[in-house]
C-alpha cells in the first residue's frame, strides 16, 4: 500500500484526501492545516488524521477542541509520497521540508514549472514524471487542453490550437474575489498563461490562448478552434473523443445549455460535492470546416484535477504504467457520466 501525506486541507486537498481513500493501493496517512476551521473539523470527523502545518498555531486546535496527530514533518516522514495542496507558491517553499525527509511531492498548477521535475498529465505525459522527486500536476485549465489535445494529436496532427478561455471569477467558497459586476480581459496581453502551461506537457504544441474573466463560480468554459493537419468529419471526431474516458460528449437529448445544469446533472447522478472530474463537451458544437475543428467544453475547476493527482503519485512512485493506473483511478472514482 502506498502512504500518501496531504499538506493543505482545502478546496483540491479535501477531494484528493477522498479519492485516496477511495483507492485499492493507497492509504491516506493524514493532512495538514494551517488553523482550524470547518474543514479541519471535517477531517477529524472523516477520520483523517490532522496535523498541524504552523508550530505556533498547534495550540489553536487544543483551543478549538480539535485533536492533531502531530506536527507536518511527522505527516512527511510517515509518507510514501506528498501531496501538496497548499496556495499557490507554498509547495516551493514547501519542497526543501520534502527533501530533507526524501519523500517525492506533488504539487498543483500554481506552483511554478521551474523547479518541479516534470508538469503531469496522465493521459498525455505520465511516463515523464516516472521516478521524479517533484512533479507538477497542471493547472485545471491545462488538465482540460491536454486532455483535448492527446487525442486529436495521435489521430490527426495538430496544426495550431486557439483557445479562449471564459473563467469564473472565483470558486464558491472564494467569497474574496467577488462578487463582481464586470467582464475583465485576464490579462490583457496575450497570450495568457495557459497557453504556456500547456507546452510544459507539449512542448512543440503551437497554441495561443487568450482569457475573460466573468462573474460566475461554477466552471470554466473553453471555445477552440483547433487546426488539424488532416481534414476530419465531426462524427469522427466525436466519435474519438466519446472513446476518452475522461472526456464527457454531452448527448444532444440531454438538453443540457449551461454550466448551471451541468452542475445540477452531477448532483443528480450523486456525484460527490457535485464534481465533474471530466471534460464536459458539447456534442452539437463539434464542428469541422475542412482542417477546422470547433467546440465548447466546460471544466469544474475544483475537482478535474482530481484523478490526475492520483494517477501522479503512481508514477512517482513507479507503482503502475499510465493504463493501469488510469483504469483503477476511473474504476475506483466511478468516473465516467
Amino acid at each position: 500500500m502506498l502512504r500518501v501525506g496531504i499538506n493543505g486541507y482545502g478546496t483540491i486537498g479535501k477531494r484528493v484526501a477522498d479519492a485516496v481513500q477511495a483507492q485499492p493501493d493507497m492509504e491516506l496517512v493524514g493532512v495538514a492545516k494551517t488553523r482550524p476551521n470547518f474543514e479541519a473539523e471535517r477531517a477529524v470527523a472523516n477520520d483523517y488524521p490532522l496535523y498541524a502545518a504552523i508550530e505556533d498555531r498547534a495550540d489553536q486546535f487544543d483551543d478549538a477542541g480539535i485533536e492533531i496527530a502531530g506536527m507536518v514533518e511527522e505527516l512527511v516522514e510517515e509518507s510514501d509520497v506528498i501531496v501538496d495542496a497548499c496556495p499557490s507558491g507554498i509547495g516551493e517553499q514547501n519542497s526543501e521540508m520534502y527533501d530533507e525527509y526524501d519523500t517525492p511531492a506533488l504539487y498543483q498548477g500554481g506552483e511554478s514549472a521551474d523547479f518541479v521535475d516534470a508538469s503531469f498529465n496522465a493521459r498525455a505525459n505520465y511516463s515523464d514524471s516516472i521516478d521524479a522527486d517533484h512533479v507538477r500536476v497542471v493547472s485545471c485549465n491545462t488538465t482540460g487542453l491536454s486532455r483535448l489535445t492527446a487525442p486529436l494529436r495521435e489521430e490527426y496532427g495538430i496544426e495550431k490550437v486557439r483557445a479562449t478561455l471564459v473563467r469564473r471569477g472565483g470558486d464558491p467558497a472564494q467569497t474574496g474575489r467577488g462578487p463582481i459586476n464586470d467582464i475583465v480581459p485576464d490579462p490583457v496581453t496575450l497570450p495568457s498563461h495557459h497557453g504556456p502551461d500547456v507546452k510544459t506537457i507539449f512542448p512543440d504544441l503551437d497554441i495561443d490562448t487568450l482569457g475573460l474573466k466573468v462573474p460566475a463560480t461554477l466552471m470554466h468554459m473553453h471555445s477552440l478552434n483547433v487546426t488539424l493537419e488532416t481534414e476530419a468529419e465531426a462524427e469522427d471526431v466525436r466519435d474519438l473523443l466519446e472513446d476518452e474516458s475522461r472526456l464527457f460528449v454531452l448527448p444532444d437529448h440531454y438538453d443540457i445549455d449551461g454550466a448551471g445544469k451541468l452542475k445540477e446533472y452531477a448532483q443528480d447522478v450523486g456525484r460527490p460535492r457535485g464534481d465533474i472530474w471530466e471534460n464536459c463537451i458539447w456534442g452539437e458544437s463539434i464542428t469541422t470546416e475542412g482542417k477546422d475543428l470547433y467546440l465548447f467544453q466546460a471544466i469544474h475547476q475544483e475537482s478535474d484535477v482530481i484523478p490526475e493527482n492520483i494517477d501522479a503519485i503512481r508514477a512517482v512512485t513507479n507503482s503502475a504504467d499510465a493504463e493501469e493506473s488510469i483504469e483503477t483511478t476511473n474504476d475506483s472514482l466511478g468516473m465516467g457520466l
